[in-house]
């Protein structure tokens, strides 16, 4: 069957996510985890990509991320083909590292914006003893426990929490242990997260070509 297209346009956030091959670790030691940071931080200057937070565990990664221009295939295309490459050159070993292509969920901004920021941040919270010690993730550096990359847009979510003057809200909404309907809509890996208006705009309907939108391109 042919794999199922992308919708992309300008300004889209989707949460990016794949997994290593078998389920086998991508991430062996500090510099893999480093690696790709940097390949993200390229593509940020490269791509004008956008991203909101992240979290990368031994055999998986979550991100989300924003595209300016549209260009989301690009983005992924660079950072996992760089890190591969990079990643079998050091360890002497070829071939595919992923299980398959990217997973990218399309999402809609404002409260489900908030929910998988949430998500991504809660990952590792059976890992560890607090979530602000897990160093691969970008949940540190939005509580200032830890230096914030230049590439880390933390502002967008903050401003629409309300938190971005008092961070200590923001820390109970992430660690605190309620589970909302969007956040269980993420463990069913949707292809798209949003009101029914959402949905009918960005690709579950025809799109209306007179619509007051930007242009949705399926990939």
């Amino acid at each position: 069957m042919p794999r199922p297209q992308r919708i992309r346009y300008p300004g889209a956030f989707y949460h990016v996510m794949n997994r290593g091959r078998n389920r086998e670790d991508i991430f062996h030691n500090n510099s893999d985890f480093h690696l790709f940071l940097e390949l993200i931080h390229e593509s940020n200057k490269k791509f004008n990509a956008i991203f909101h937070s992240y979290c990368l565990m031994s055999n998986h990664y979550h991100l989300l991320l924003e595209t300016p221009d549209a260009n989301l295939h690009k983005i992924m295309h660079f950072i996992s083909s760089n890190f591969v490459i990079k990643y079998n050159w050091r360890t002497g070993l070829d071939g595919s590292l992923f299980k398959d292509r990217y997973k990218a969920i399309l999402v809609e901004k404002d409260s489900y914006l908030i929910e998988l920021n949430r998500y991504i941040h809660r990952n590792p919270i059976k890992m560890v003893d607090t979530l602000k010690n897990y160093k691969w993730s970008s949940y540190p550096a939005y509580i200032g426990a830890s230096e914030s990359p230049s590439w880390l847009n933390k502002k967008e979510t903050l401003q629409l929490l309300g938190y971005e003057n008092d961070l200590e809200k923001y820390v109970n909404f992430i660690e605190s242990n309620r589970e909302s309907e969007v956040y269980q809509g993420y463990k069913r890996l949707p292809s798209i997260i949003g009101s029914k208006e959402f949905k009918k705009i960005r690709g579950l309907a025809p799109i209306n070509p007179l619509a007051p939108i930007n242009p949705v391109t399926q990939i």
